[in-house]
């Protein structure tokens, strides 16, 4: 028979070791964090070394470094990444490369070429401004608002993506979700209200032409501006028209966060929790979490885009400040997940090795054969923004 003294014992130790075990894991966690924070630092300084002092990394692949000019469109986020690292290194020589890197790609805020002005100048310098408070680099985004809504097109209630060519006649893509945060950010910091008009009339219409009834999004919605009306709906970089590209959804997870960070609309913060409904109960999600580059890639297991997880598992950890506790729980679970799986050595590199990148297993274009499971800088990007995000809201 148990005595009273043992029941009492009992039932302490039942509330105890959940608390046990949660402190445990933010142990680990903290140390994850701060081991892959190191790692990148130093791996970084690789990059740098492998990268022409005046073009942007790209990406390592057949065992040599792959360089840009400044008007690709990821040639921001190397800077954005070295301003994350310099946050939490305070490395006075990760801050010299990240100022050297920004005066190549200063001249990039003038650029009207594509939408994808908000990934090369916010990602960078605004990042710069947040992190010194120089207004040299807060000059450099408003500029950039200024030609980012030079491709706003009234007739379709959208930004045009890219221009026109043979297949496409007026292109708006989901990842221009992500550009939107350039334009929101400026009109909340004293720049002209429309930037945040136009932002938030672009996401409207997104919501309203580019969802299927699950709540995964097309890639590409086409549209005929003289009549203003969609012409077609296909999946550029999906596996077909009506399969869920993942790294498209992961845009959109994104990019419907940051939508109710600005406005606190709920139909966004309704639209992001949908999204990530799909992308966390998907029966082709791994178990680790890292999709495969399509969620209805024709052949699976097929090759897997860190660069979604990253980007997800981000996204993730910010929409978990805007849910209740037990969604907030589900949120930073799966983002753990992620970064976990990340930081292992099935997707981030050794010391010295994978051109001075921080993960692997990323794909640019699958169907064009295209940057297949190679590192790429956004991945990197967005798995130290969720690093740093993680340690900054959940230890």
């Amino acid at each position: 028979m148990i005595s009273t003294f043992g029941k009492w014992a009992s039932a302490l130790a039942f509330l105890v070791m959940p608390a046990a075990v949660a402190a445990q894991s933010k142990n680990d966690m903290r140390r994850l964090i701060a081991d892959n924070l190191d790692f990148a630092v130093q791996q970084y300084r690789v990059l740098q070394d492998s990268t022409p002092a005046d073009r942007m990394p790209r990406t390592f692949q057949h065992g040599r470094s792959v360089s840009s000019d400044t008007e690709w469109w990821c040639s921001g986020f190397y800077p954005g990444t070295l301003w994350y690292l310099y946050e939490y290194s305070k490395d006075a020589k990760v801050k010299a490369e990240a100022e050297r890197r920004l005066a190549i790609l200063e001249k990039e805020k003038r650029y009207t070429g594509n939408h994808d002005i908000g990934f090369m100048i916010f990602c960078s310098f605004g990042n710069a401004y947040r992190i010194t408070g120089d207004k040299k680099y807060k000059d450099v985004v408003d500029t950039a608002a200024v030609y980012q809504i030079t491709r706003y097109r009234p007739s379709i209630r959208s930004i045009q993506s890219w221009n026109k060519n043979k297949r496409l006649n007026c292109p708006v893509i989901i990842d221009n979700m992500m550009n939107l945060e350039q334009l929101l950010w400026v009109s909340q910091q004293g720049g002209d209200k429309r930037f945040a008009d136009i932002a938030v009339t672009h996401a409207n219409t997104t919501l309203q032409n580019h969802y299927r009834p699950d709540h995964s999004t097309f890639h590409i919605v086409d549209y005929d501006l003289e009549k203003g009306t969609v012409i077609q709906k296909v999946n550029g970089q999906g596996a077909h028209d009506t399969s869920a590209w993942s790294r498209g959804q992961a845009w959109g997870l994104y990019g419907w966060t940051i939508m109710y960070r600005f406005t606190r609309d709920q139909k966004y913060l309704e639209q992001a929790r949908h999204v990530a409904k799909f992308i966390l109960h998907h029966p082709n999600l791994p178990a680790d979490k890292i999709p495969y580059w399509d969620y209805n890639a024709p052949q699976i297991p097929t090759s897997r885009d860190a660069s979604a997880g990253a980007i997800a598992a981000s996204a993730l950890l910010e929409l978990g400040q805007y849910v209740d506790k037990k969604e907030q729980q589900e949120y930073v679970t799966a983002a753990a997940t992620m970064l976990r799986s990340l930081a292992s050595p099935v997707y981030r590199a050794k010391l010295g090795e994978n051109g001075g990148f921080i993960l692997k297993n990323s794909v640019g274009h699958f169907l064009a054969n295209g940057e297949v499971d190679v590192p790429l800088t956004y991945a990197d990007y967005y798995f130290v923004e969720g690093l740093l995000r993680y340690k900054k809201w959940y230890l």
